[in-house]
């Protein structure tokens, strides 16, 4: 059962597009928290930890493709924004390597626990200095939705026909 990544309202603005993004995958790993110590949830876990990589893969696309670009070029802030696209590279490295594991596989709970930490610590940076400052440019938030929901639409459809086919 996969859960909307995005509502209407929090379509207007890129911003609250993201966070809302930013909202699910910390849901999902807190449903993985609870499920943590349990034995027999293997496949719940597998379930939640697939959502959270395909969530987090996408969101790093239409970040990295989209939004870092018109920020950086807005805010003038290369440290901030190189060590946002390094941040993701490290959080694709963790989801690929999760991507080919399962649960109960050696590491794969410290894995999701690591690749929240890492999410979390990054996630805490983008809303406390690059959304402030991009909303400070007076960046047109409102196109950059259109765009990465677009992109993300775009996306989603890819992983769907990848999975099926």
């Amino acid at each position: 059962m996969e859960k909307q990544t995005t509502t209407k309202s929090s379509r207007n603005d890129a911003v609250a597009l993201l966070t809302a993004d930013h909202k699910l995958v910390q849901q999902l790993f807190k449903d993985f928290e609870k499920l943590h110590k349990k034995e027999g949830m293997e496949d719940q876990k597998q379930e939640i930890v697939s959502q959270l990589c395909t969530e987090l893969s996408i969101h790093a696309q239409v970040e990295e493709e989209i939004f870092y670009p018109a920020v950086r070029q807005a805010i003038k802030d290369d440290d901030l924004m190189d060590e946002a696209v390094v941040e993701h590279a490290g959080v694709k490295d963790l989801v690929s390597q999760l991507q080919s594991m399962q649960p109960g596989d050696q590491y794969y709970d410290a894995k999701v626990t690591v690749l929240a930490e890492e999410v979390t610590h990054h996630v805490q940076e983008e809303q406390e200095k690059m959304f402030v400052k991009a909303k400070r440019a007076k960046l047109d938030l409102q196109d950059l939705a259109v765009k990465i929901q677009q992109r993300k639409e775009e996306l989603q459809a890819e992983m769907s026909a990848t999975v099926v086919g």
